[in-house]
Parts: structure tokens; sequence; C-alpha cells
């Protein structure tokens, strides 16, 4: 063949195809970053489709390399139907702002914040050169926290030692009002299997300890539940530590940062030979950055996402209301004990607390969504939740995506208990379009997550049905690796069908114990937990349990679940509370290696750690 013939056929090749492309009136737009927006491209598209110029193909949004810094979400809607949104390079989305024009102040550079939409801006996290900087904090190594030494709920008052709040002189007076140029202290205090982050607001040292109290709503929120609970143990070994942060005195380590609100300075003190004049500074901004608005009768349908990056994301609740979690990161706004303790039917624990949650901003949000799917795409430098498939979705895939540095659950699904619902009694709505079901979490790399909020997952499934979470790779998780389930009871619900298959899970619990590779709660009929491995833990000194952590572990009201064939080091597991219909077969060191070698990404070989 010449290559004028060779010439010949491309060129026919190419006209063929240009006319393939006009005849379905396949619609592609360019994207870059600048004026024209992803907001602007999808309108554009959503007209075409108004003026009939697309009818057989489906609108392709080509987004070409570069950051696309946002002022309020992307936002998918019905009118997108069937849009593929595809990176070209390099493309990130971010919800941050870049902090510039740094100036030395002693030891410290110092930076004007600037305004941002028109408000002051404030974070809770920072990123100097791609890598998250430490928010001052009273502790480099939280192997050296200190301990609370009691609590008085009904006066909601935590007492600590008096040399932990001795280097916040002079603000350890009686009555102090807690703020630096309106920066309030926080004390983030280790609970069982939570963190909670409380903003104080008075210190009263006597004699070698000091009573702390707390700003509304989270000190009643806190005081009032009981579970999880700070703990007082008889001999103190194992009460609950805690570290502080929020102020400019605990601006004393390379690394850290401190940000002034009322006067809109940022301080950082560098690390050795950092240049903040060069450095690139991001401060997040945006909460979440990409969102579908559907609704049950007119979903969000056939939307695909690839290769994009999703960054700089922030969480501002603790900041504002403070932050009590019930488990998972699901935040209580309502809570108290019960006495006497109310028994309920089918076996389950007497009921001693009633609760109601709420649920942690993400990234990219998907609700009222079909078909909703996300390939090859990274999320980085999120402050809580990085993905989050809500209510009303049904079928898609998150596949051979990256989640790193992610302050909160790297990938969350379905409802935990919505916030009407009282967090024990059985969900199963009425309208079964509500449930996610159908998704597949498959092929994903987690490496460190729950970096912020301690007490979230590296994927966390509640009310689902028909889920497949397989073949990912969970490592650096301050928690769970996986949690599937919620609801502490063994009714029949809203779950079911439910897969965990293949997944390598290790380097967990880096933070927090009463916890598993592979976590359960709730009856979840014709569902599997198999084929996984599980291995090594953290073990921090810290928890309030050295030896209260699994690798396996079924909790309360689970029931009709099948574990079978999972490799783990040892059979450390628990069955706390189970329901009826569980079936354990063939799990510990005994599993084949056949098995073994085929569970995490494909192709993408391990060792025992």
């Amino acid at each position: 063949m010449t290559k004028m013939t060779v010439r010949f056929l491309s060129f026919v090749l190419c006209l063929l195809a240009q006319q393939a492309l006009a005849q379905s009136k396949a619609l592609t737009i360019n994207v870059e970053p600048g004026e024209y927006t992803i907001e602007q491209a999808l309108q554009q598209a959503r007209l075409a489709r108004l003026q009939g110029s697309v009818q057989d193909g489906s609108p392709v949004l080509v987004l070409q390399p570069g950051t696309y810094r946002l002022t309020q979400p992307v936002v998918l809607r019905p009118e997108d139907n069937g849009t593929r949104i595809i990176a070209q390079g390099d493309v990130r989305l971010s919800g941050g702002v870049a902090i510039k024009g740094w100036r030395r102040n002693g030891r410290l550079w110092v930076a004007d914040v600037p305004l941002w939409n028109g408000r002051p801006l404030e974070f809770r996290q920072l990123w100097v050169n791609g890598k998250k900087a430490v928010r001052a904090r009273d502790v480099s190594d939280f192997e050296q926290m200190h301990r609370i030494l009691s609590i008085d709920k009904q006066q909601e008052i935590i007492y600590v030692p008096r040399e932990a709040v001795a280097h916040l002189s002079p603000h350890t007076s009686h009555h102090s009002p807690l703020t630096s140029h309106h920066s309030p202290l926080e004390m983030v205090l280790h609970e069982m299997w939570c963190v909670a982050n409380l903003r104080i607001k008075d210190i009263r040292v006597q004699g070698d300890s000091a009573a702390l109290s707390f700003h509304q709503p989270e000190s009643h929120i806190h005081f009032m539940h009981p579970w999880p609970s700070p703990m007082v143990t008889p001999d103190g070994r194992h009460n609950s530590p805690f570290y502080l942060t929020g102020a400019r005195c605990l601006l004393d380590e390379p690394g850290e940062w401190w940000l002034d609100t009322q006067a809109r300075k940022l301080y950082y003190m560098p690390l050795p030979g950092e240049d903040l004049r060069t450095a690139e500074v991001v401060a997040p901004a945006l909460e979440t950055l990409l969102m579908t608005e559907g609704t049950p009768d007119e979903p969000v349908s056939d939307i695909t996402l690839e290769g994009i990056t999703f960054e700089h994301s922030t969480w501002l609740r603790p900041s504002i209301m403070g932050h009590a979690p019930l488990q998972a990161g699901m935040f209580m706004t309502e809570a108290y004990k019960i006495r006497p303790q109310i028994s309920r039917p089918n076996g389950d624990h007497k009921l001693d607390n009633q609760g109601w949650v709420g649920r942690p901003a993400a990234a990219v949000t998907v609700s009222c969504a079909t078909r909703f799917s996300l390939v090859d795409c990274t999320f980085r430098h999120t402050a809580s939740t990085a993905l989050d498939y809500h209510h009303y979705t049904h079928g898609g895939s998150v596949e051979r995506c990256t989640f790193s540095d992610i302050g909160g659950t790297a990938i969350l699904a379905g409802a935990f208990s919505p916030e009407g619902h009282e967090a024990h009694r059985p969900y199963d709505p009425a309208d079964r379009r509500s449930i996610c079901t159908g998704l597949t979490i498959s092929g994903n790399r987690i490496d460190d997550a729950a970096n912020e909020d301690w007490g979230t997952i590296g994927i966390a499934a509640g009310y689902v049905r028909d889920i497949r979470i397989e073949h990912n790779e969970i490592s650096n998780v301050s928690y769970t690796g996986i949690s599937l389930g919620w609801g502490w009871n063994q009714q029949p619900c809203a779950m079911a069908n439910n897969v965990v298959r293949a997944n390598y899970i290790h380097h967990y619990a880096r933070h927090m114990y009463d916890t598993a590779g592979i976590y359960t709660l709730g009856a979840q009929p014709h569902s599997t937990i198999e084929e996984n491995v599980v291995d090594s833990i953290y073990t921090p000194s810290y928890v309030h349990d050295p030896d209260h952590w699994f690798y396996l572990y079924t909790d309360e009201g689970s029931s009709y679940i099948t574990v079978r064939n999972n490799w783990t080091p040892s059979k450390k597991y628990l069955k706390n509370a189970n329901g009826p219909g569980n079936t354990w077969l063939n799990n510990g060191p005994q599993v084949p290696d056949s098995i073994k070698s085929r569970a995490g990404i494909p192709h993408h070989s391990h060792q025992s750690h």
C-alpha cells in the first residue's frame, strides 16, 4: 500500500467520521479555564437541545487543562441528562482561594486574607505547595495529648489538668472570654469511636485542675447524649485525650498556621527552606464543588464524569456550631438519655437514648440521580466528605478513582437516618425510590482519609440495596475501612442484597478504636462480605480500649449476612448483639493465596504488611 493510498484512506475515514457526527447531531463543547465557565457550557448544550440540534447524540463537554476556580457549585440538572464531561489532560475543579502577598513578621510569614464573594473568608484547612499545613495546636505528636480528669454533665463542664491550659495565659483567668481576635479556642475531644469539636467559652483554673465550658449548641447536645461519651476510668489511664486548637499562642511549630478572622490576617510558621513569596498557598472557600439537582420524578440521568480532579473543599460547621457526632461523621442535632431503658421487640438491646442526626457536606453530592458515574477521577484536599451518593440515587458507578488527603469519608452512600427519622428506628420508607440502589464502587484507591474528623470512614454505606463495593484498596484511615449498614436493630428494613467483595484494607484505625477493617450494622438480607483482605491495624496509645479492635465486626442488629473466605492474619472478630441468619464460613489466615492475590485493585499486587 502506497503512502498516497494511506493518506487517501485516512481522509475518507475522517470524512466518514465527520459525516456520522453530523448525522447524529452530537454536540462537543470545548471549555477552557477563564471567562467561559462550565456553567455556560452546560447552558449552551441545553439551548442546543431546545433548538433541536442535539437529537441522537449526547452532549460532550471537553475540559481543557488547567484549574477551574469555582465561586459556586457546578449544578447538573435533568436538562443535562446524557451529558459526558471529560477532562482533556490535568483538569482541576477547585473550591480554593490563593493566598498571596506574604511578608515576613519575625519568625512568621503573614498575609492579608482576601474577601471571597464579598464576605470575609474563614477556613479550617490550608495547603502549602500541595501539602496540608497544621492548624496551630498544643501538641505536634498526638501521643502527647493530655487527658481529661472528669466531667460534670449537669453543669456542662469538663475538668482538665491545669498544665493543659497553662500555656494559654493570659486566657486562663476566671470567666475569661477565650477568644483571640474572634478566633475561638477549640477542644478536639476523643470519645470512643468519634471525636467532638467543642468551642471553648470559658476556662476557670481551680487548684491543679481547670474547668472548661463550651458554646452552644454543641455544649447542650454533647452533654445530653450518652453515646459516644468522654471516657473517665477509675485509674485515669484511659480517660479521653484531647488537643486544643484555634489560638495564636499555639502557633509555635514549623508548618503550623493561625487565622485572625477579625483582622483578616493569616500567620504561618515556615518549614525549613520555605519561602512564602514563591509558594502556592490555598485556603478552601466552597463546601460543595459539584452537585446534582433533580427531583424523584425527574432525576438527573446518565451523566458521566471522566478524569476530573476535585480539590480544596471546606468544612465550616465545627467553627459555627461545633461538631458532636453519633457515628461515621453524622452529627447530632438532638439527643438525650432514656431512663429507665425501654425494651424493644425482636431481641434488640434495650433503648437507652434517642438521637437525630445531620449529614456533613461533600465536595461532590449526588441526589435524585440515575446512572450517575465517575471514572478515573481524583479527589484530594477535601475538608469533609469527598463524594456522597445521598438519596433517590439508582445505578451508577465510581470506578478507578483516587482519593487522598480526605478530611472525612472518602465515599458515602445511602441514607444514615434522614434528619426527621430517629436514628434507632428501622428505616423502610414507603417511597422506595428514596433508597440508594444499584451503585457499584470498584477499583478505587483510598489513602489518607478521615484526617479531620477521625470518626469517619474509607467507604461508608448506610441504608442501601444492591450495592457492590469491590476491588478497592483502602489505607491510612483514622477509623474503619468499610462500614456497611445503619440502624441498631435486626428488623428487615430498607437494606438488602449488598456485596463487599475482594477489597484490600490495611493500615486502618490510625486514631480510633471500636473499629474493624469491615464493619456492619442492621439487618441486610442476602448480603455478602467475601474474599476481602484485612491487615495491619494502627496501635495508638490513647484509644479508650487498646484491645477493642477487630478485622471483621458485625455490630448491633447485623442479620442475614454471609461472611466467607476473608483473609485476616488471625480470627480477631466481633459479633456484637447480632440478629438471626448470619453465616460465617472459612475466614482467617487459612484462606487460599489465590483468593488473597485477587483482593484489591485488579492487576495491583500486594504483600501482607
